[in-house]
């Protein structure tokens, strides 16, 4: 299978590298910023016009910025298979740009760069295409209507993790450890608490850590008197405003 870009932003770039070597060929197109060439050169692949990448690729990834469908659609009239990844765009105005082609709508997280991603995905794709998702990440198949809040947990959340693990990071070092050190010991604690998540539930995993009058329970009392979980419910409903908005 050959898969087309349009569009070689960073969800291109993440998609992209999650799928070298799991297709047969990857082509690449941008709007004129150069990021086309630079990653065919990084992952291996072509760069060449949208209008190549519709008459190639088994299936097109869509990746540009919403407000540029209009603009690049009609270019795409040879593409059977649309995947995009535009945010808040639903399928109904993504059927009536592509009329000729299957479209399914995606919202990726950059997890996917590592085949480690999480995919929440709406519409109609080929099993070839599903296959090559499920290599690369967990896929979800939700309702329209969940999309937003969806994107604001997975799409959203490396970012507020990786601040509440950079913090984390720095508070040990500011104690004396290696910067490096810290952040490596944070890596691997995060890595380890996920897969136990798969295991237990949240209120578990606390219970296990924080055992009465150890150091882990002051740790949690302050979180909460500063008001970190509120904090975090307040960034996704940020997130959810300006997708909304």
């Amino acid at each position: 299978m050959i898969i087309g870009f349009v569009g070689s932003g960073n969800m291109a770039a993440a998609l992209a590298r999650g799928l070298a070597g799991e297709v047969d060929g990857m082509l690449f197109s941008d709007l004129g910023s150069g990021r086309a060439a630079a990653l065919a050169a990084e992952v291996g692949g072509e760069a060449v016009s949208s209008a190549a990448v519709a008459a190639r690729a088994d299936v097109v990834i869509l990746a540009v910025k919403p407000a540029a469908l209009d603009t690049v659609a009609p270019g795409l009239g040879e593409a059977r298979e649309i995947v995009s990844v535009l945010a808040a765009t639903p399928l109904e105005r993504l059927r009536e740009a592509f009329p000729g082609a299957s479209v399914l709508r995606t919202m990726p997280n950059v997890g996917v760069e590592v085949r480690q991603g999480v995919i929440c995905v709406a519409g109609d794709a080929s099993p070839e295409v599903r296959a090559a998702l499920g290599r690369i990440a967990r896929v979800f198949e939700i309702d329209e209507e969940d999309f937003d809040a969806a994107t604001a947990v997975m799409g959203c959340a490396p970012a507020y993790l990786a601040l509440a693990m950079e913090a984390i990071a720095d508070a040990g070092a500011d104690d004396g450890l290696d910067p490096g050190l810290a952040r490596e010991l944070i890596v691997e604690t995060t890595a380890g608490t996920a897969e136990l998540l798969r295991r237990r539930s949240p209120a578990e995993l606390i219970h296990a850590v924080a055992s009465p009058g150890g150091s882990t329970e002051p740790g949690l009392e302050e979180l909460e008197r500063q008001g970190a979980r509120a904090a975090f419910a307040g960034a996704v409903d940020a997130s959810l405003r300006r997708m909304r908005g």
